[in-house]
């Protein structure tokens, strides 16, 4: 083989020396080297065709052909299909290793090309999202799944949250989604079956709710018939009194419980959407910092900065929860003497609520579960101050329906500062006369 132009070369020069040799003894060079030179090239011709038929896969195995050039061509022609075919049994092997380990998962699992077109999918996909094969397959993902939340999650680059929905097949399915990226604009689509879980959450809600509301009217009836008592002057009550005032602040402290419950079961089931409006938010951290001194009752130096043209497109109730929540908490929980910092305003990054205190601090191995229902860093210390420990869990819940954040930092014994962050385009920008 490596010296097959060597002696293609050798051929071409004794064919034309031949020929040349034979013009010579029969008088006519010129024609003789012309039939010997369309004989040379109807020879490669031949062996362009059978090379032509070879690669069409009209014939198998190498071609049967003479030493020289052609010998080579299709000598390595024959290695490099024997190479790929090798090369596609060990990838129809691990498509296949794939394929079984996806279908083995209890999860659907879709394969996205760079458009969001459906390239390939498991079995459980086919019962959950009811893809159909060959019909669905190269099919924008769009179209099988019609959810404006899906479609917005799609568009968005940030897949790092999973996404809740109902399946569009069955009002009583109830999925999870999640898009991962990889490759070159690919992306894998997972869903899961979360229906039990829905079902557990929303029965956890309903009892919630439920038995906040049952609790509410003996709760009032008990706090209202202390209260009466101790405006009596029977010397029973006289003598009883602080026992009767115990009862009675233990009976209003569940009834904060209650309410806290209340609001955060209406939190959880109300859409996002209702009662959107433009909020005064400076006229409202007026009103809570007058009444956070009042709380105070002048142990603490409270500081408001704001900007007073910075309004926010929000529900009102809603954020005069959150916002007073995160005040009064500063409040309970700053020593005597201490200060405490709040401040609205705006910048590149959206429209902030922040609110900084010089207190005891929280460790950091608290920071990530201060948000949990009825979370206590110091139980004993939450009870005397009269908190519920929902506070920071209904601030959680107002954020999310705004699609804000909250970011908590704290050193022990330098204090704490919670910052709210609300997107650029909820602001509004007011001319205050």
């Amino acid at each position: 083989m490596r010296n097959s132009w060597s002696s293609e070369i050798w051929r071409l020069t004794g064919l034309l020396l031949l020929g040349l040799l034979v013009g010579f003894i029969v008088g006519q060079p010129a024609w003789i080297l012309l039939v010997v030179t369309i004989l040379y090239l109807a020879w490669h011709l031949r062996n362009l065709y059978r090379l032509d038929q070879w690669l069409q896969g009209k014939r198998r195995g190498i071609p049967e052909t003479t030493d020289g050039a052609w010998a080579n061509v299709y000598y390595h022609l024959y290695r490099m299909q024997q190479r790929n075919r090798r090369r596609k049994k060990r990838l129809a092997t691990m498509v296949n290793r794939f394929r079984e380990s996806t279908n083995a998962l209890p999860d659907a699992a879709v394969v996205l090309g760079a458009a969001g077109n459906i390239e390939n999918w498991n079995k459980t996909a086919e019962s959950l999202l009811r893809l159909k094969n060959p019909q669905d397959m190269h099919q924008p993902i769009t179209n099988l799944i019609r959810h404006p939340g899906f479609i917005k999650y799609l568009n968005q680059e940030d897949f790092s949250k999973v996404l809740r929905l109902q399946s569009t097949y069955d009002e009583n399915v109830f999925l999870s989604l999640q898009i991962v990226p990889y490759g070159n604009k690919q992306h894998l689509l997972m869903v899961r079956n979360i229906t039990h879980l829905h079902r557990l959450e929303q029965m956890r809600q309903d009892f919630i709710a439920n038995v906040s509301h049952e609790l509410r009217t003996p709760l009032t009836v008990i706090a209202g018939y202390l209260e009466t008592m101790l405006d009596d002057d029977d010397d029973w009550v006289v003598n009883n009194s602080d026992s009767m005032k115990s009862m009675l602040q233990q009976a209003q402290r569940m009834q904060n419980i209650v309410s806290d419950l209340l609001l955060l079961s209406r939190l959880e089931t109300e859409e996002k959407s209702q009662q959107r409006q433009e909020v005064d938010v400076p006229a409202i951290l007026e009103m809570i910092i007058s009444d956070a001194k009042v709380l105070s009752q002048g142990k603490h130096e409270i500081n408001l900065e704001y900007d007073r043209d910075l309004y926010l497109h929000a529900n009102r109730e809603e954020i005069t929860s959150a916002f007073s929540n995160l005040i009064y908490n500063a409040v309970k929980y700053t020593p005597d003497g201490g200060e405490i910092n709040v401040r609205w305003y705006e910048d590149n990054d959206g429209v902030h609520f922040r609110i900084q205190d010089d207190g005891p601090g929280i460790a950091s191995q608290h920071l990530p579960r201060l948000t949990e229902r009825f979370y206590r860093i110091d139980a004993g210390r939450s009870r005397a101050s009269g908190g519920t420990g929902l506070g920071l869990a209904i601030v959680k819940h107002v954020l999310n329906r705004h699609e804000a954040s909250l970011k908590i930092t704290s050193k022990l014994g330098t204090g704490s500062t919670f910052i709210c962050t609300f997107l650029p385009g909820l602001a509004i920008r007011r001319e205050i006369a």
